[in-house]
């Protein structure tokens, strides 16, 4: 790629991160009313957001998006592999009633931080992950919270492709209090979007919804069958798209 076409690239990447960001206040303040009175404001709000991102994606950068497999709509949990802001976008959007895991702290952010509460997602304090989703449950349980698709990400963190992390056991510690069957998610989206840094790239970023794994499982059992699915197909999906495999583990 030449100097000149390499510039302009980063220079559309740089307006795009700008106006999809700069997007969420007036998306965010557009469906206030509705989010005050009703979860399904909130979930609107950021399922309109996610349908932008993926539109001026293509549009303004050549970065097409596609979900494959089914999204799940009952009550699930979702993990997936993670490797930039882009997956999560995609998932979000993807399941009706998505819920993250936040830190306590976010709730305190100007608009966003209580957009998510609406949403469904579940601050927690440091070490305390279990005790907010047994009250999660209960809230469920008990009619005043809505059920949904909790999404995590059992490696803990965002990785380059080709980048291999442990999986995490407090993934089947919450697939244990949940009882529910887990969706797992593959991925390459990394390779378009990275998990650092302003530019990207054309083509066509993927992730797929995997057959479910029901509920119930041994612990170990679970976490190695969530990453013999999750792994190899993500690295299918990067192979597809051209990316040469040679695995750095990493602690």
């Amino acid at each position: 790629m030449s100097g000149l076409a390499y510039g302009w690239r980063w220079l559309r990447s740089l307006l795009f991160s700008g106006v999809i960001y700069a997007a969420m206040l007036p998306i965010g303040l557009a469906y206030t009313p509705w989010a005050i009175m009703s979860r399904d404001g909130a979930v609107a709000a950021a399922h309109t957001w996610c349908r932008f991102v993926r539109w001026l994606a293509r549009v303004l950068l050549g970065l097409r998006t596609e979900v494959r497999g089914t999204p799940p709509e009952g009550e699930v949990m979702v993990a997936a592999k993670h490797q930039s802001f882009l997956d999560i976008i995609m998932i979000y959007g993807s399941v009706p009633r998505g819920r993250f895991i936040m830190k306590k702290e976010l709730v305190y952010a100007p608009v966003l931080g209580q957009i998510a509460l609406r949403m469904g997602c579940v601050p927690v304090d440091r070490g305390k992950r279990g005790a907010a989703i047994k009250k999660m449950m209960v809230e469920v349980r008990a009619g005043r919270d809505d059920p949904g698709q909790l999404i995590i990400y059992p490696q803990g963190t965002r990785l380059a492709p080709g980048v291999h992390a442990p999986y995490k056991t407090g993934t089947a510690a919450i697939y244990r209090e949940l009882n529910q069957p887990c969706v797992p998610v593959a991925c390459n989206v990394g390779l378009f979007w990275p998990r650092r840094g302003v530019l990207r790239r054309p083509g066509t970023a993927v992730v797929e919804f995997l057959p479910p794994i029901p509920p119930g499982l041994p612990a170990p059992e679970f976490m190695a069958r969530l990453e013999a699915e999750i792994e190899p197909r993500s690295n299918a999906l990067m192979a597809e798209a051209g990316f040469p495999l040679a695995v750095e583990e990493t602690a």
